[in-house]
């Protein structure tokens, strides 16, 4: 790690290399035509492997810069600012994965539509923030083990345990909630168990801040992540065929017919690896930005490629239509356009959110004249009123 510096530019840049990845994914994956999907084409193969890489890579990089900043400082416990910053920002993200699967033409009938009730990406990050300073909380003042064996063995139970849970329906409860643990309604992304990868990261950053200071900090953790990712690609799906063999477990077995959480956990530790690799070139002003930037990014791309608000985003007119030849520069210009509007905004962000304020407090001082303006009127409509009510009773009574 850089003395003059405890910022970790390798991080930023998988962040930006995993936003970018989601941009084209996305973009590819709506809009291709299913004719060209063909698993057999080794183009399309390598980017069906890479697309899956990208969730896994984002939720544990999620989850090792916000406990990285959580750990690093000196206040612990409710007196580390960290804390209810983490807390807003776990809302705030929740609230926005909501409010982006608002659709206005459904408020104007007075109607939720089914969408708004799914689970995507922006939820589930937001949950697990919120999980890791509740674990925090819960572990800051144990002995110092305590905080990251709770985080691994989260990952541990999550992931051994997925191809039992993900069979429930968990019917017992109310919908809106349901959909944060089953994908049977049509979430995208649950908490379990995607919940795991953010803990991990978690685990990983503590490491990071516990051994900052060594002088081999780098060569060290890129071997014990090239050691654990060879392993859990190539070598987990043995091991849990020889736990099946040995202890006739059901479970092994269930694992052992779906390892993806296991093997995408290692392929997570190989991009760390490279990134880390390359952690001297990752100092490019651009692509720091673009890190840091991940959720302008999610926002934007999500109004242009699926139309939050009005439904009028690509996806609703060039839903799996386009050719190779068109889906391939197109989702270079999709990433191009989004991360361009995401970094003016950011440019110009604390302007634009001094110009809505102004907006609201104009909006808000003009009513309260118009208030005070129509005070008059209120009492003259209401002596017109009770004067009508008294000749009225008057009549009623003769």
């Amino acid at each position: 790690m850089d003395s003059k510096s405890n910022r970790l530019y390798f991080i930023d840049a998988m962040r930006a290399w995993a936003i970018l990845m989601m941009l084209q994914g996305h973009f590819i994956d709506g809009l291709l035509d299913p004719v060209f999907r063909d698993p057999s084409n080794p183009v399309y193969n390598i980017w069906l492997y890479f697309r899956g890489i990208t969730a896994p890579v984002f939720f544990t990089v999620s989850g090792f810069i916000f406990t990285y900043l959580l750990i690093r400082g000196s206040q612990k416990g409710w007196d580390n600012p960290r804390v209810m910053k983490g807390v807003r920002r776990g809302i705030q993200l929740l609230l926005i994965g909501y409010l982006l699967r608002l659709n206005l033409f459904g408020l104007f009938k007075g109607q939720l539509y089914h969408a708004f009730y799914l689970v995507d990406v922006l939820h589930c990050i937001g949950l697990s923030i919120l999980a890791v300073i509740g674990i925090y909380l819960f572990s800051v003042s144990k002995k110092r083990y305590v905080f990251p064996t709770l985080l691994i063995s989260i990952t541990l139970l999550l992931f051994l345990f997925e191809p039992l849970y993900k069979q429930w329906s968990f019917a017992f409860l109310p919908e809106f909630l349901a959909n944060y643990f089953t994908k049977a309604n049509g979430s995208v992304f649950t908490i379990i168990p995607w919940l795991g990868y953010t803990t991990l990261g978690a685990f990983g950053s503590v490491l990071f801040i516990r051994y900052k200071d060594y002088k081999y900090l780098y060569p060290a953790a890129m071997s014990i992540a090239l050691a654990v990712g060879y392993l859990l690609i190539y070598q987990s799906s043995r091991f849990f065929d020889f736990m099946y063999g040995w202890t006739d477990l059901e479970l092994f077995k269930l694992i052992l017919s779906n390892n993806y959480l296991f093997i995408r956990l290692g392929n997570v530790f190989m991009v760390f690896v490279v990134f880390m690799v390359l952690r001297r070139f990752m100092t490019n002003k651009t692509v720091l930005a673009i890190g840091a930037s991940t959720l302008s990014i999610y926002v934007i791309h999500f109004i242009l490629l699926y139309g939050s608000f009005t439904g009028l985003g690509l996806y609703r007119f060039f839903n799996h239509s386009l050719i190779p030849s068109v889906a391939i520069p197109g989702a270079i210009l999709f990433m191009v356009a989004c991360t361009f509007l995401a970094l003016r905004y950011n440019q110009y962000e604390a302007q634009i959110k001094g110009n809505i304020a102004l907006g609201f407090q104009y909006a808000k001082s003009n009513l309260n004249d118009l208030w005070q303006a129509s005070i008059p009127l209120q009492r003259e409509l209401i002596i017109r009123a009770r004067l009508f009510l008294r000749r009225f009773l008057r009549t009623v009574r003769g």
